[in-house]
């Protein structure tokens, strides 16, 4: 505990530090031999799949059973729980994800493996829905080494349903402020299987102006199929493909406004339309009695958007991965204590913002995993991209875990380089508000964790505690007045921005029938400058609670959410920097079996209607109650 102690004078959340790691050698007295052991949670934290307890970065992994039962229907629902993670929506239609203090377009929104938008474009959240989801993984701190460029802050991966043995269906109805259906179908025989998904969500949505009464709705369909083939014991192939449209509508700003009540414009003639297409063809053949495992796959990422009456734009991302597994010791890769992964990437995008203008990069990444017997776990990864249109990059990983021998203690630690891109509309904007910048240069971030992970109760509980501390140069920023030609524009900050803080997170089975959980982010985000950065909330602090009813067949849950000391810019006010108000949020969430295969479900968000804002001038939604049924077979 000394070496975390060393860390705690500069943070003015000591006491709360102190207060969670002191009682923790008490709590993690004397193993219950009648302890429950949980299946290993495996996630896709590198170049290859890992075990959770063996990663040493700091992440988080969202179950379907917990997103069901706390009754979370979108992603940015679900994200909002996270720790390290920070939520913002300037509408429904618009919700950025932040973690670590970064900005929107460092994290990598990823669904199976594939990135979720196109021509190097940030992924607005928006109406994705969370039905048909197996996990969601959230991963923390730079990991450009195995995803590339824009994964410099953190890398979200949604993992849809993967077929079963034998054939199943099932599907789910859930009305309230709209409605929402979705369906899918599996078969699994001895070779392969293969899955279908659909989905559809029409959310009537809110008022995001703060007068009037328009609502702005998101209306979603979604399409998912995906397969694989043992072609012969050592070939298997496999694919997988994704289809969304998503219609919505907002309101315009009013920059003549002189306070936020007036900021939006309640205009009901203002849609935009999201068209989301992503599609992976893999094939991995084993050799050397599994020692050598190569995998070959492409994949592609497309984009478009039309706003109104305006021409649609359109973004498009494609790579090919080769990647090359080896044990060491020789092993077959899935049981090496020592494991080599090299990976050859080549990725290409071309974005409407600039039609003349399209970029690639040829990727060398290397990754060695060492499971030592002494419970330490070594990850360490080195990556270097040759761009067409930037100067070349070097970027690196290294994640350290250590289950301490004879005790309920893991220590984990990281440190890492990532890269970001400049956008297409960051570089080559041209319409009546910005210009953009083409001498921009990529964005640079670094920065390390160190955290202590503890078993309480006997197993019953768990706590997790990380310090981070970050720093990224050459930040872009959005710059009022700043092209030549007096319209805004976008510049390279000078100097570090630089972030740092704490994440907790834990949990307890408090008895059979009673689940506790919490978490909690401190963040300290300043600019170069020493001014605070926008839409990351200092305080962000979660807690839940779930019972179960009737022998197992119910529940009941609820969630509380406070968030404290969020800046953001006024619009109407020459964008100066002012805190919006704190806010405290509770939901409400249960279900009841009504058969081995039929579940009724029913939610309450929002349940006092709290009025908060995220963004200046944005509103929120209000209390909204719905109930749903689930079917399987």
């Amino acid at each position: 505990m000394t070496r975390k102690a060393a860390f705690a004078p500069t943070l003015p959340g000591t006491a709360l530090l102190a207060a969670i790691i002191a009682p923790l050698p008490l709590w993690a007295q004397q193993g219950d031999p009648d302890t429950v052991q949980l299946d290993p949670v495996v996630i896709t934290g590198g170049l290859t799949p890992i075990a959770a307890d063996a990663y040493g970065r700091a992440h988080t992994v969202l179950t379907a059973d917990e997103i069901e039962r706390r009754g979370l229907r979108t992603v940015q629902d679900a994200l909002r729980i996270v720790p390290g993670v920070a939520v913002s929506s300037a509408g429904a239609s618009q919700t950025q994800v932040r973690i670590r203090g970064a900005e929107g377009n460092h994290t990598l929104i990823l669904i199976d493996g594939v990135p979720a938008t196109g021509g190097n474009d940030e992924y607005y959240l928006s109406g994705l829905e969370t039905a048909n989801i197996d996990r969601i993984e959230v991963l923390r701190g730079p990991q450009s080494v195995f995803y590339g460029s824009n994964a410099s802050a953190g890398v979200i991966n949604i993992v849809t349903r993967r077929a079963e043995p034998g054939t199943h269906a099932g599907g789910r109805v859930e009305v309230g402020n709209g409605y929402a259906l979705s369906g899918w179908f599996s078969q699994r025989g001895e070779r392969g299987g293969l899955m279908f998904t659909a989905s559809k969500h029409d959310d009537h949505g809110y008022n995001s102006a703060l007068n009037g009464d328009e609502k702005d709705g998101i209306d979603r369909r979604s399409l998912g199929l995906s397969g694989d083939w043992q072609a012969s014991d050592a070939l298997q192939l496999g694919f997988t493909l994704r289809r969304a449209r998503e219609d919505m509508d907002y309101d315009s700003q009013n920059f003549s406004a002189t306070g936020a009540g007036t900021y939006l414009i309640d205009d009901p003639d203002r849609h935009s339309r999201h068209d989301e297409f992503t599609g992976a063809l893999w094939g991995e053949y084993v050799m050397a009695d599994g020692r050598l495992v190569h995998r070959l796959e492409y994949q592609e990422s497309v984009f478009k958007r039309r706003q109104d009456s305006d021409d649609e734009t359109r973004g498009e991302t494609r790579a090919l991965k080769y990647r090359l597994s080896y044990g060491l010791d020789g092993r077959p890769v899935a049981e090496a204590r020592h494991l080599l992964n090299l990976m050859i990437e080549r990725v290409e995008d071309e974005n409407d913002a600039a039609p003349d203008y399209a970029r690639a990069n040829n990727s060398l990444a290397l990754e060695y995993r060492g499971f030592l017997e002494n419970g330490l776990d070594i990850q360490a990864g080195l990556r270097r991209d040759d761009f067409d249109r930037f100067a070349d990059f070097t970027s690196w990983n290294l994640g350290l875990s250590w289950q301490v021998p004879d005790s309920r203690y893991r220590l984990h630690a990281s440190a890492g380089r990532g890269l970001v891109k400049p956008s297409y509309y960051e570089l080559f904007a041209d319409d009546a508000y910005t210009l953009g910048n083409p001498g921009l240069s990529p964005e640079r971030n670094s920065g390390f964790d160190l955290g202590v992970e503890a078993e309480l109760m006997d197993g019953r509980g768990s706590i997790d505690v990380t310090y981070f501390n970050e720093h990224m140069q050459d930040e872009i920023s959005y710059a009022v007045g700043a092209a030549p030609d007096g319209r805004a524009s976008y510049v390279n900050q000078r100097g570090e921005s630089r972030r740092q803080g704490v994440e907790v997170a834990g949990q307890w089975q408090a008895s059979d029938a009673l689940w506790l959980g919490m978490s909690y982010t401190y963040l300290d985000a300043k600019n170069p400058d020493g001014s605070v950065e926008v839409r990351r909330p200092r305080h962000q602090l979660g807690l839940s609670a779930r019972h179960d009813l009737w022998d197992g067949r119910g529940w009941i849950g609820g969630d509380i959410r406070h968030v404290a000391g969020n800046y953001d810019s006024q619009g109407w006010n020459g964008d100066q920097v002012r805190e919006l108000p704190d806010y405290t949020l509770v939901n409400l969430s249960g279900g009841y079996d009504l058969t081995d295969r039929v579940r009724a479900t029913a939610r309450v968000v929002n349940l006092f209607d709290k009025e908060y804002s995220d963004v200046w001038g944005y509103g929120t939604q209000g209390r909204q109650a719905y109930l749903g049924l689930e079917a399987k077979w």
